[in-house]
C-alpha cells in the first residue's frame, strides 16, 4: 500500500510540475493554482498538498528546467573547454524552449545571496556550471578564487530575457552564445585584473 501511495505521490507532482510548464509556456502570468490543478487533472487542494503556495510551485519548476542542464553537464564528457561550448549550448536549447516562461521567474534576492544562502536552485546552478567554468578559468589563467565571480556574470551575461531578445533580432541561439561567449570570458578576465590591481 505505501508503495502505491509512493507511486501517486510521484505520478501526481510529475503532473503538477508538466501542467506548469505548460501554462507557462503560453501564458506565463497565468499561473495559479487553480489552472494548474485543472490542466493537470488534480483538485486545487490535492495541488496544495503539494504546494503552499503559487511561488512555491514555480520555485520547484524552475529548479526542475535547470536540472536538466546539470543532468546534461555531468553527463557531457567532452575534453577541455569545449565542455563549456557543449553546455551551453544545452542552456541554449533550453532557454529556447523554457524560455518565456523562466524571464517571469526572476528572484528578488541578488544572486550571490541566493548562492550563498544554500538556495537550492542555486545550488543546481552551481552543480551545472562549475566543471565547465573552471575549465574555461584554467585556459585563461583565472585563479580558482573567482569561481563565484564566474558563475554571477554568467547569470547576468546568459539570462534567458536577454539571450531571447538577441535571438529575436535576428541573431540564431546559436550565434548568440557565441557573441556572448568572447564577451563572457574578457568580462571574467577583467574581473581578475580589477580584483588584483585594487
Amino acid at each position: 500500500m505505501l508503495q502505491v501511495q509512493r507511486k501517486d505521490v510521484v505520478r501526481n507532482n510529475r503532473a503538477i510540475l508538466q501542467a506548469a510548464g505548460e501554462i507557462m509556456r503560453v501564458d506565463p502570468e497565468g499561473v495559479t493554482i487553480p489552472a494548474v490543478a485543472e490542466r493537470a487533472g488534480l483538485s486545487a487542494p490535492t495541488v496544495y498538498r503539494y504546494y503552499p503556495s503559487t511561488e512555491a510551485l514555480l520555485g520547484r519548476y524552475l529548479t526542475e528546467v535547470v536540472s536538466q542542464v546539470r543532468d546534461f553537464s555531468h553527463d557531457c564528457n567532452t575534453p577541455g573547454t569545449a565542455l563549456f561550448n557543449d553546455v551551453l549550448g544545452e542552456w541554449g536549447r533550453v532557454v529556447e524552449i523554457y524560455g518565456p516562461g523562466l524571464v517571469q521567474l526572476r528572484s528578488r534576492r541578488g544572486f550571490l545571496e541566493r548562492l550563498r544562502s544554500g538556495d537550492e536552485t542555486m545550488q543546481v546552478v552551481r552543480e551545472a556550471w562549475e566543471r565547465p567554468l573552471r575549465r574555461v578559468m584554467k585556459a585563461h589563467c583565472i585563479r580558482d578564487e573567482h569561481l563565484e565571480n564566474a558563475l554571477f556574470l554568467f547569470n547576468m551575461m546568459f539570462d534567458p530575457r536577454e539571450l531571447l531578445d538577441l535571438n529575436k533580432q535576428g541573431l540564431p541561439m546559436p550565434s548568440v552564445l557565441t557573441l556572448l561567449q568572447g564577451a563572457y570570458v574578457s568580462a571574467l578576465q577583467g574581473w581578475q585584473d580589477d580584483s588584483s590591481t585594487g
